[in-house]
């Protein structure tokens, strides 16, 4: 194991295979390690929430974020589904407090456990207000002049649905996806492309934040199509770079982009709204303004941050 430092954080590095086990044998060793000190532990994600006994054992107070309803992704098989059940219920019981990062999280999470033990605090972002244009120009597009998505190809992103309303819109402007697509693979990642029209750009997996940060910035809206989970990080950032939003309706994303969004169902919906932006483009500027608003509303890390502080303080004082 190596050690370095980010941000004056300690961090231990520890290898861990790419397989579902892989990942199970990496908490396992993280959680052991972990339980050998002292203090309050904080951890991100439930999926080896049985873990968590551990600290119990040892004395050790534990709050627990627990990300989104894992176990009801489209892409686990039943077995899969079963562990990810199994381990959520078994964080919530083990840990000292639960966080919620969406109001409909938490309510799902008072099914395992009591109202007093969870806090609902939500993932924040900073905002962006610039970014250089040369990112983009690199990928022949320009400032205003592309919708973009960043999503995981999977069936609960609504890619299909997104690149079928799209393509068979009025729109001038492409289409920029985001994201790690292998067709020969992969029967969804074949069934998104062979359904794009002209002017979809697949231009692959970006992890450089700086071109991400650019993408967003310029984009002429963004279309965010997550159906389950919580506060989605990529629906924040995308608020916080002021991007007009147009997302999947249902009762994640209208709490988290509001009431200045626009919402699609189905690749009609999406079809109608893209075609509504073309024939008045004076609804982008409102519908970008909100999205400030909604940010520095809700989700400015200068507000979430202490929120944490406060409950990890609390929880080293009182150990629950």
């Amino acid at each position: 194991m190596e050690e370095d430092s980010w941000r004056g954080i300690r961090r231990v590095l520890i290898p861990a295979a790419h397989q579902p086990w892989g990942t199970i044998w990496f908490d396992w060793v993280t959680v052991n390690r972990v339980a050998r000190q002292s203090g309050v532990v904080l951890t991100l994600g439930s999926n080896t929430g049985i873990f968590s006994y551990v600290y119990r054992l040892r004395g050790l107070p534990s709050a627990m974020n627990m990300d989104g309803i894992e176990w009801k992704r489209e892409k686990w098989t039943r077995a899969q589904r079963a562990w990810l059940w199994l381990n959520e219920r078994a964080g919530a019981h083990a840990s000292n407090c639960l966080i919620a990062d969406h109001p409909e999280i938490a309510r799902h999470l008072h099914t395992h456990t009591s109202a007093e033990k969870i806090t609902t605090i939500p993932y924040g972002a900073d905002e962006i207000a610039a970014a250089p244009t040369e990112p983009i120009r690199a990928l022949g597009l320009e400032s205003g002049a592309y919708y973009l998505v960043i999503a995981r190809p999977e069936p609960e992103n609504s890619l299909l649905e997104i690149v079928r309303g799209y393509s068979a819109c009025r729109s001038a402007y492409p289409l920029v996806v985001l994201g790690n697509y292998v067709p020969e693979a992969r029967p969804y990642h074949r069934a998104v492309m062979e359904a794009a029209g002209s002017g979809v750009r697949f231009v692959g997996a970006i992890y450089d934040r700086a071109v991400v940060e650019s993408l967003r910035f310029h984009a002429r809206a963004y279309i965010h199509g997550h159906r389950a989970g919580g506060t989605n990080p990529s629906l924040i950032e995308s608020l916080a770079a002021g991007n007009a939003v147009i997302a999947h309706d249902n009762r994640f994303t209208r709490w988290v982009a509001g009431t200045g969004a626009r919402y699609f169902s189905g690749a009609e919906d999406l079809t109608a709204i893209l075609d509504a932006l073309e024939s008045d483009p004076t609804i982008l500027p409102a519908m970008a303004q909100a999205s400030r608003a909604r940010h520095r509303e809700a989700f400015r890390q200068e507000h979430i941050l202490p929120r944490y502080e406060r409950l990890l303080l609390t929880l080293s004082e009182t150990g629950a």
